[in-house]
C-alpha cells in the first residue's frame, strides 16, 4: 500500500534532517513549483514532495471523478502520503488551495501535524455580502468555468499571468501557463470546480494545529481582506503580511517567502 501511494502520488523524499516538511502545491501546479524555495531547508529537514493525482507526474489511472469532486478527496491524498512515509510531526506547507486542504488534513488527524504554513490561503473565494469579502462574485466563478469550458488553453494563457503578477518577470507567467496547459483538461476544471466553490469557512474553528498565514501584495486570487478574516477565524495563527505581489510567492519572491517561514518556525 505505502509503495502504490508513493508511486501514485509521485512522492519524493529529500534533506538530511529528522523532521518531515511536506509540501502540497496549488491548483493547475506540480511539485516543481516548490523548487525554488525547498532547497533552504533540506540541511534541517526532511523534506517531502508528491503530485496530487490527476497533476504532475501522478498516476493519472489513479484519478477518480467521485474522489476528486470535493478538496476532502485532495485531503485524503496528504493523509495517504503521510500514512505512506509514517511522517509525524508534519510542519505541512501549502499553497492556495492546498492550505485548505491541509486544514481539511489536520482536522481529521491532528495528531501528525505540527504547524501548518498557510501560502495565499482562501477558505472562501466567492463573496458573500454583507460579511465576508472573498474576491470573486458567484458569476465570475462561474464565467471562468465557462471560458475552462469553451478554450481551456486560451483561459489558461489568459488567467496564469494574472495569477502570477510580476509582469516584469514575464517568464513566471509562463511558466504557470505551461504548468496549466499540460494539465489534462478534464481533470483541471473539475478541480476548479472543487477549489472555487468550496466554502471551509466553518472548518477553521475546529483547527487546533498553530498555523502561519502568508498574505501577499495585490493578491487577485486571495486579497487582503481573506488573509485578515483568516487571521480572526483560525485558532492559533499568525499573519504575516508579504511584500511579494502576486498569488505565487514561493516562485516570485522564494527568499522572502523562505525568510517568514524559517521565522516563523524558530519562534514557534
Amino acid at each position: 500500500m505505502a509503495t502504490d501511494v508513493l508511486a501514485r502520488n509521485n512522492v519524493k523524499v529529500s534533506g538530511h534532517g529528522t523532521r518531515p516538511m511536506l509540501f502540497a502545491h496549488g491548483f493547475g501546479c506540480d511539485q516543481n513549483m516548490w523548487r525554488y524555495v525547498t532547497p533552504a531547508f533540506e540541511d534541517d529537514y526532511k523534506v517531502v514532495l508528491f503530485d496530487y493525482v490527476g497533476s504532475g507526474r501522478s498516476d493519472a489511472a489513479a484519478y477518480d471523478k467521485d474522489r476528486y469532486s470535493t478538496l476532502e478527496g485532495y485531503a485524503q491524498d496528504v493523509l495517504d502520503v503521510c500514512h505512506g512515509l509514517d511522517l509525524r510531526d508534519v510542519i505541512f506547507v501549502g499553497h492556495s488551495v492546498s492550505s485548505m486542504i491541509g486544514i481539511l488534513a489536520a482536522n481529521h488527524e491532528p495528531e501528525r501535524f505540527a504547524r501548518l504554513i498557510l501560502v495565499g490561503p482562501s477558505p472562501r473565494y466567492i463573496n458573500d455580502a454583507p460579511d465576508y469579502v472573498g474576491g470573486f462574485e458567484r458569476s465570475d466563478i462561474e464565467g471562468l468555468l465557462e471560458t475552462m469550458d469553451k478554450n481551456y488553453i486560451g483561459w489558461a494563457n489568459y488567467l496564469a499571468p494574472a495569477i502570477m503578477q510580476n509582469a516584469n518577470r514575464p517568464e513566471l507567467g509562463k511558466e504557470l501557463t505551461t504548468s496549466f496547459c499540460s494539465t489534462d483538461p478534464v481533470v483541471a476544471r473539475q478541480f476548479a470546480e472543487a477549489t472555487f466553490y468550496a466554502d471551509n469557512r466553518s472548518d477553521l474553528r475546529a483547527v487546533t494545529v498553530p498555523s502561519l498565514i502568508l498574505q501577499c501584495s495585490n493578491d487577485i486570487v486571495a486579497p487582503r481582506e481573506v488573509g485578515e478574516y483568516l487571521s480572526r477565524e483560525l485558532p492559533h495563527s499568525t499573519i504575516r503580511y508579504m511584500q511579494a505581489t502576486g498569488h505565487c510567492p514561493h516562485m516570485s519572491a522564494p527568499d522572502e517567502t523562505v525568510a517568514l517561514i524559517k521565522d516563523y518556525l524558530v519562534a514557534h
